[in-house]
């Protein structure tokens, strides 16, 4: 029987039909209008005075709060410092999305650059807003052709310009879900159009142990980064993009310590697909 990573799947959770549907409530709404008139990447003096502020913020607490709150562990730091030059030209991160606060854990990670995201639209109308906006949170325009070409040239030129964008390429966050779902191709367009590289990093869970049992009843975070994957230039333009994506899916599932046998979906996102529901075929819990 193989064996995997320690699952903390609580049964608490109602995940919704599609492995990208969103199923938290978002209490607020300011109703702020995502068009194509909206500046997806403000450059504004007032917006990097804020921004700065909120960084000093976040660094200051929110980096505490979260090594508290989920005991988190950074793993492979080593392989953004070793690429470090490479990664000052720009770079697209991609991990999958498992807690309401693992972007802190990103931010930790590949401190000091400070990345962009993009943001469910819903979220950048609702209580966290500010929180999202002043870290690098860009909303994701939906309904308008118009909009979405906005945003797609922000980001295209985010990245030419050599910042740093993390996507959840899932398309949604469901807490403490094990496999890693289905990817959208959003991300690797990007980094195509763009010739930048693609980096993976997944999110793990580690069991309490001995006393700490007594105190944390979620399991503790792990993130893992790895090592950049770069274009397979001898294809065509959309192999290119979907050969990228299988990768850093492939990449992501092993970082997560999952094999692709154990595995439950397929690399890339199917609109129609149904989602087959807990437990994995073989799993195990580890001890250790």
């Amino acid at each position: 029987m193989t064996k995997l990573p320690y699952d903390p799947m609580p049964t608490k959770y109602a995940f919704p039909k599609f492995t990208d549907g969103h199923y938290l409530v978002v209490k607020k709404n300011n109703h702020a209008v995502f068009d194509e008139n909206f500046v997806y990447v403000d450059k504004s003096k007032k917006y990097r005075r804020r921004a700065n502020l909120m960084r000093i913020a976040t660094v200051g607490l929110a980096f505490p709060v979260m090594k508290l709150v989920t005991n988190i562990k950074i793993v492979g730091r080593k392989n953004i410092k070793k690429h470090k030059e490479l990664f000052k030209n720009g770079v697209v991160s991609v991990s999958n999305h498992v807690h309401l606060w693992d972007y802190i854990g990103v931010m930790m990670a590949v401190a000091p650059f400070r990345p962009y995201h993009p943001s469910w639209d819903v979220n950048c109308r609702g209580e966290n807003k500010t929180l999202i906006r002043y870290n690098g949170g860009i909303p994701v325009p939906v309904g308008s052709i118009r909009a979405t070409r906005e945003f797609s040239k922000a980001i295209h030129q985010l990245l030419e310009e050599g910042n740093w964008y993390h996507t959840y390429a899932e398309g949604s966050m469901w807490e403490y879900y094990q496999p890693i779902r289905p990817f959208k191709k959003g991300a690797f367009h990007f980094a195509v159009d763009t010739n930048k590289p693609v980096l993976p990093m997944a999110f793990s869970y580690r069991k309490p142990k001995g006393l700490a049992r007594l105190i944390w009843r979620k399991p503790f975070l792990t993130l893992t980064v790895g090592e950049p994957l770069f274009i397979d230039k001898s294809l065509s333009h959309f192999k290119q993009i979907e050969d990228l994506a299988i990768r850093a899916h492939q990449e992501v599932c092993r970082l997560a310590g999952i094999t692709p046998e154990d595995n439950i979906y397929p690399p890339l996102y199917e609109n129609t697909k149904r989602v087959d529901y807990y437990p994995l075929p073989n799993a195990e819990p580890l001890d250790d």
